[in-house]
């Protein structure tokens, strides 16, 4: 279950529409960050220098500006599968009575793929297809926090055309287009009326931003590299429905915008010697300025819904060692900020501070095949909620488990 968009706006619209009241504040939990799981070698350092390492097509994903240093045309394939363990304990007096929710987390299987093609040697197109942001959460009916989520599934896809060129010995430049598919499919709560009435919000939409890139070559194995992504803005278009009580059988259009935002990232990449080479990342995203407020209406009205979002960082480091030729090991540990404090998160994705710790290995299969596979473990936070309306306690498990193979071709 990748980190992903906050799910705040529907619970919120949901309440207001069902009891006819005022758009309230009382924001949701979400991680606040891009997933970066995509099962590429750099998910073996916890991606750390991603950004910088430009030795596979996978650079077409991570930065456009290192496919330069990719000679004639590779392919990057990746599966994987994410593994939540995600286990609420609600407190004495939380209060709305009910269970723990069992194991809310749901395995989601990724894939993704970069391409990398040389038309001259200082210029190169490429093109990654995978998932920016997902979500998989089930915690029942019946849970305590029922009136916070009960179901949230969030699924995106993004296509990204890409064009880098060489402009010296030291420096080149790339840029992407982002052509991104979202959908929400769909999102349950349980309103707070005496039938507990079951709300409903789905919608999908098409989502358009871009990222660039550059690299700066200090030496063949020194460089730092830089990327900027820009938001992406989806308007949710569907329906939401109620079910039970006095208003059941209600269906009504919806439009619920939630926007992705910028971010900056920094990746460094040195080789100390043969053998051992050293990788990190610092990054910055601007949660706190595309969340400040949602945007959510029906045919009958719409509203502004305000949330206390911050703005997150990551700090990541790490380690590639080559034992022998065609081996190629490596781990490496990443910090994430939390995107939000314990009276404003909620159940929807349990995300605090996150700790990443990885470890992979690549093989040089052939002169033209190349095969690896990264194990990553998500220290995820206790996630305390602290809301006196609808839910207080912390996660007693809130982990994630990836693993994922990867294979480099070269043609």
């Amino acid at each position: 279950m990748p980190p992903t968009v906050p799910l705040k706006c529907i619970r919120s619209f949901s309440v207001f529409f069902v009891l006819g009241l005022v758009f309230s504040p009382h924001p949701s939990q979400a991680g606040g960050l891009y997933t970066t799981e995509f099962g590429t070698p750099s998910t073996g350092v916890a991606n750390a220098g991603a950004v910088a390492v430009a030795n596979d097509a996978s650079t077409a994903w991570h930065n456009p500006a290192g496919m330069t240093r990719i000679s004639d045309t590779q392919i990057m394939g990746t599966i994987g599968l994410i593994i939540p363990n995600i286990k609420f304990d609600a407190d004495s007096n939380t209060p709305v009575a009910g269970g723990d929710g069992g194991q809310a987390g749901l395995a989601t299987p990724i894939a993704n793929t970069s391409i990398v093609h040389s038309l001259t040697d200082n210029l190169k197109l490429g093109f990654a297809l995978g998932s920016m942001a997902g979500a998989g959460l089930d915690y029942g009916s019946k849970w305590a926090g029922r009136r916070q989520a009960t179901e949230s599934k969030l699924l995106t896809l993004t296509g990204m055309p890409s064009l880098a060129v060489k402009l010296g010995p030291w420096l080149s430049f790339g840029a992407g287009l982002q052509i991104s598919y979202g959908k929400l499919d769909p999102l349950k709560l349980k309103a707070p009326n005496p039938a507990e009435s079951t709300v409903q919000i789905d919608g999908s939409d098409w989502a358009y931003g871009f990222t660039v890139g550059a690299l700066v070559e200090f030496s063949e194995g020194s460089r730092l590299g830089v990327r900027y992504q820009s938001k992406t803005n989806f308007e949710f278009d569907g329906d939401l429905e109620i079910s039970g009580g006095a208003l059941g059988g209600l269906s009504v259009g919806s439009d619920t915008e939630i926007e992705l935002p910028q971010m900056v990232e920094v990746g460094f990449y040195h080789e100390i010697n043969d053998q051992f080479a050293f990788l990190a990342t610092a990054d910055w995203e601007d949660w706190g300025g595309s969340l400040d407020t949602i945007p959510i209406s029906v045919s009958a009205g719409g509203g502004q819904i305000p949330n206390h979002w911050k703005d997150t960082y990551k700090l990541a480091g790490g380690f590639h060692y080559r034992p022998s030729k065609p081996w190629l090991l490596m781990t490496g540990f990443a910090y994430d900020s939390s995107p939000v404090d314990d009276k404003d998160r909620t159940a929807d994705l349990p995300v605090d501070r996150q700790l990443r710790y990885a470890i992979g290995a690549q093989y040089q299969w052939s002169e033209r095949l190349k095969l690896g596979g990264n194990f990553e473990y998500i220290d995820a936070g206790d996630a305390k909620i602290d809301n006196d309306r609808t839910l207080k306690g912390e996660f007693r498990r809130n982990e994630i488990f990836f693993i994922a193979l990867n294979a480099n071709w070269i043609f």
